[in-house]
């Protein structure tokens, strides 16, 4: 879709067009109020702007519309329905890892989540199963005030690509 055919679309659309990129509530209203934009430049601006207005309980919200890293691929797909082929093609390099990287994956997802509260959000484009896990193992030491703020940034990064993708679509 172009930019021009985001900017004209229906606001109950283009909530929905924005949601996809991120399950944030409060981010799709804000992101909303922003339309029409002048160009990608100031849609991407707009979409870290937003991103970094948000409380914590804002981001976790958008946590939970993300498939866990090694998952279940079929549960993902019913449950992530929307964005599922945006996820699988992001986690790609999953699907080729071995079963050990899988098991340790899945094993440091569930550790993860267990001291966060919320699952290992890391933007997977580009990186391997292994670069990821090695990316988990580092983020464990960190303090929970520490950890939300790099899951906070890496949701950032996965938004602005999922916007990308959205105009590219």
């Amino acid at each position: 879709m172009t930019l021009s055919e985001l900017n004209n679309l229906p606001k109950p659309i283009l909530a929905e067009a924005l949601q996809k990129c991120c399950g944030a509530t409060a981010w799709v209203e804000n992101m909303v109020a922003q339309f029409p934009v002048a160009n990608a430049e100031t849609l991407m601006h707009q979409a870290t702007a937003q991103w970094n207005k948000l409380t914590e309980a804002d981001w976790r919200e958008a946590f939970t519309h993300h498939p866990k890293i090694g998952g279940d691929v079929a549960a993902l797909r019913e449950k992530f329905a929307s964005t599922s082929i945006w996820a699988e093609g992001e986690q790609a390099s999953v699907k080729q890892a071995s079963q050990a990287t899988l098991e340790a994956l899945a094993a440091g997802n569930t550790e993860y989540e267990r001291k966060f509260g919320y699952i290992f959000i890391v933007c997977a484009t580009g990186k391997t199963a292994e670069e990821m896990l090695a990316l988990l193992q580092a983020r464990m030491p960190n303090k929970s005030e520490d950890e939300i703020k790099v899951a906070a940034d890496e949701q950032d990064k996965i938004t602005r690509i999922r916007l990308e993708k959205l105009l590219a679509a």
